[in-house]
């Protein structure tokens, strides 16, 4: 029996642990509800190595290889947080508390929770250590970083050697199908919050006041205008808007207006670029509206970057398990970011996508971070026999695409 064979046989096992997850959505650090479920998963598991997080509600896993205990230890990540989206799709296990897991990460756990499922029924072939980090905080909280402070990285006693992580597509990617590229995989970003403080007054004798709304609703557009005309689109630069807010009533004018922006790039000097012409930008405006722009930059996620050497293994891995034509080179990165991305600052690694969309047609479906976004279980099997057999054959053991009793 092959390895995606018995991840087959897991398939029901893990659908219900995600269908689980998917109905108690937990956000940023602190997700005590996620964490016991991961626990419970584990008790039924024997030999296996424990550790809970102290700053945040992660699980650390060590599985000890028999082969070859002085082998290469190897990292696999789920990340398990969920988002402040108040889901409407019309599943029967939704979420009704508010938020959703509207990333997929409810499949990142279950997945990663086969692939340990399947690397324990071979330990006893296993030539080395595997790592497993149940991670919290991905959407913005960092967890991935906090999980490096607390000691992830030597959970086995040894240094991890390699690191491989997936993200599931609610779009985009037809269903069991994946897609990466070498290099850069996906942007870095930041958060910046400007503020513009003017002088309020009432709305009928706007000449008494300074007004900031109509100034940070011109730095809305001169942001996106700058961003084309200062920036090489083979060298892009995303800023989005998110957040806008200003004044309380129709016949008040603020003294206050802010918004806040995620802004993406590619590389460290573009992403410095970005900053000064923000600045720059917002500054002058407020200058020509006799109003004073404040700014305050948020801690940001690295570029996520592949290694090439882990990079081919992985689509390697891929066409071995699941065919030629079940990969696709990505020609550009993602302008999304990943803490991931922090990992793989530490170890090489590689980061894959996986299309899980239930839709025929992907190219139409809601996106991942949408309120409508539907992620489909059957690819479950597919994650976890290929985080299973990335740590296999990083720890040196001959390929488990073949029968490994044969």
């Amino acid at each position: 029996m092959t390895i995606v064979d018995e991840a087959l046989l897991l398939g029901p096992q893990l659908s219900a642990l995600r269908r689980t997850l998917h109905q108690i959505p937990e956000l940023g650090l602190r997700l005590p509800q996620t964490q016991a479920v991961v626990l419970e998963q584990l008790a039924e598991l024997d030999d296996i190595e424990i550790t809970t997080g102290r700053e945040l509600d992660s699980v650390t896993v060590v599985l000890r290889g028999k082969a070859r205990p002085d082998g290469p230890v190897v990292l696999l990540r789920g990340d398990m947080d969920a988002l402040p989206v108040v889901e409407q799709t019309e599943v029967d296990y939704r979420s009704t508390n508010g938020c959703m897991h509207a990333c997929g990460h409810d499949l990142h756990v279950a997945g990663l929770m086969g692939a340990l499922r399947l690397l324990h029924a071979r330990r006893d072939e296993l030539a080395g250590d595997v790592v497993f980090m149940f991670q919290p905080g991905e959407e913005g909280g960092g967890g991935a970083e906090v999980m490096l402070t607390e000691g992830v990285l030597d959970a086995a006693g040894r240094p991890v050697e390699a690191a491989y992580a997936l993200h599931v597509a609610a779009s985009q990617l037809p269903r069991g199908h994946w897609a990466s590229r070498p290099g850069t995989c996906m942007a870095a970003a930041e958060d910046v919050r400007i503020t513009l403080h003017g002088a309020g007054g009432h709305g009928s004798q706007p000449q008494e006041a300074k007004d900031p709304i109509p100034a940070i609703a011109e730095l809305v557009t001169a942001l996106q205008t700058r961003v084309t005309r200062e920036f090489d689109v083979f060298d892009p630069v995303v800023i989005t808007v998110g957040s806008l807010h200003a004044g309380t009533a129709s016949n008040i004018i603020p003294d206050d207006a802010h918004l806040v922006a995620t802004v993406r790039s590619l590389g460290p000097q573009t992403r410095e670029r970005a900053r000064r012409v923000i600045e720059r930008v917002a500054t002058g405006i407020a200058t020509a509206h006799d109003v004073r722009a404040e700014f305050h930059w948020f801690d940001s996620y690295p570029a996520t970057i592949n290694d090439d050497t882990a990079y081919d293994l992985g689509v390697q891995v891929i066409r071995d398990l699941f065919g030629d034509d079940a990969f696709t080179e990505r020609r550009t990165p993602e302008m999304g970011a990943e803490d991931f991305s922090f990992v793989l600052e530490r170890v090489p690694g590689a980061y894959f996508f996986l299309g899980a969309c239930p839709s025929d047609e992907p190219e139409g479906a809601p996106d991942n971070h949408s309120p409508r976004a539907a992620f489909d279980d059957s690819v479950l099997p597919y994650a976890a026999a290929w985080l299973a057999e990335m740590a296999l054959r990083r720890c040196g053991m001959a390929s488990s695409a073949a029968d490994p009793t044969a």
